[in-house]
């Protein structure tokens, strides 16, 4: 018995570091996806309102080129990095906006602060300028009823808050922007990005991060769930193959005695050998052993069908 719980223990070990890598290599996986997507996001999204420039102001689309070369260097520097200085991001914002002033004029408006008072604060990089581009994207913009964007800092956030104005027809989402930030955050930091919506007013919270998150660090919010749920399940799985096992070893023997004591024909055999396959056929599936794909084919379908989920 004792043999037993040595090894149930050893498996158990080794299945949490197996889990963890599996886990962990997804969680990496998923965070450079979902950076790759803001390059093409960004680009797309200015080319359509470069496009609505040449028409309306040719000039106008001129000084937006040049501009859109400053902020397009921004974004290629940043989005392979998983945080960045919270006043950099604020400078870029200031930016940013520039150009859609160009598109809406006096149409939209920025409150900013300067500078975070946070010299070290951290957020996910371009987060700032998808929340911008998702409040054009879903208000109505026009000098009649402006769009006015709020940044400013609270309870350890950066707020972005803006009058809300809902366009009447919007176009299906692609759930790049919003959702791209949520995912990025829950991969990085057990904090959460928190959205609040009323009748008049739409705010993103972003939490600020105060230190620099490394490899293992930003990936053990995600891991510690999705371990914990993995690990317990298979807890429960060897538990009742050891509680079988135990109930065999004192069934048998007692079936055993009274076969001896009352009989020649030894039918202890059939109860001994048909409970022994199942006892086999129970150990095999609670350490994920499958005699035609190997021992390691339940961890490659979890690598798998995590690769495929969406989040």
């Amino acid at each position: 018995l004792f043999i037993h719980a040595f090894y149930f223990w050893k498996a158990l070990q080794d299945t949490k570091i197996k889990e963890q890598k599996i886990i962990a290599g997804t969680a990496s996986a998923k965070f450079d996806a979902l950076k790759n997507q803001l390059d093409p996001h960004f680009l797309f999204n200015s080319l359509n309102v470069l496009t609505s420039l040449i028409e309306e102001d040719p000039k106008q689309a001129q000084r937006f080129t040049t501009a859109l070369s400053k902020v397009y260097r921004y974004v290629l520097e940043q989005k392979n990095k998983d945080l960045v200085p919270v006043n950099e991001e604020l400078d870029f914002a200031k930016t940013y906006i520039k150009l859609l002033t160009m598109r809406f004029e006096d149409g939209i408006s920025l409150e900013i602060p300067e500078t975070s008072s946070i010299p070290d604060a951290k957020i996910v990089p371009l987060s700032l300028q998808l929340l911008l581009e998702n409040a054009v994207k879903h208000n109505v913009v026009t000098s009649s009823k402006p769009l006015r964007i709020k940044v400013y800092e609270a309870d350890g956030k950066l707020v972005v808050e803006n009058n809300l104005q809902e366009k009447p027809v919007v176009k299906r989402s692609s759930g790049v922007g919003l959702r791209n930030i949520q995912q990025r955050y829950s991969i990085l930091s057990n904090k959460e990005v928190n959205i609040t919506k009323t009748a008049s007013q739409f705010s993103v919270q972003l939490p600020m991060l105060t230190k620099q998150i490394g490899t293992v660090e930003t990936q053990k919010a995600f891991i510690e769930d999705k371990r914990y749920q993995k690990a317990k399940e298979r807890v429960q799985e060897i538990k009742g193959f050891f509680g079988n096992l135990l109930a065999y070893c004192i069934v048998i023997p007692f079936l055993a005695w009274i076969n001896y004591r009352s009989t020649d024909f030894p039918w202890v055999l059939f109860p001994a050998l048909g409970w022994g396959f199942g006892i086999i056929a129970h150990g095999m599936e609670a350490y994920g052993y499958n005699p035609l794909w190997g021992k390691r084919w339940e961890e490659r379908k979890i690598k798998e069908f995590m690769e495929n989920d969406e989040l």
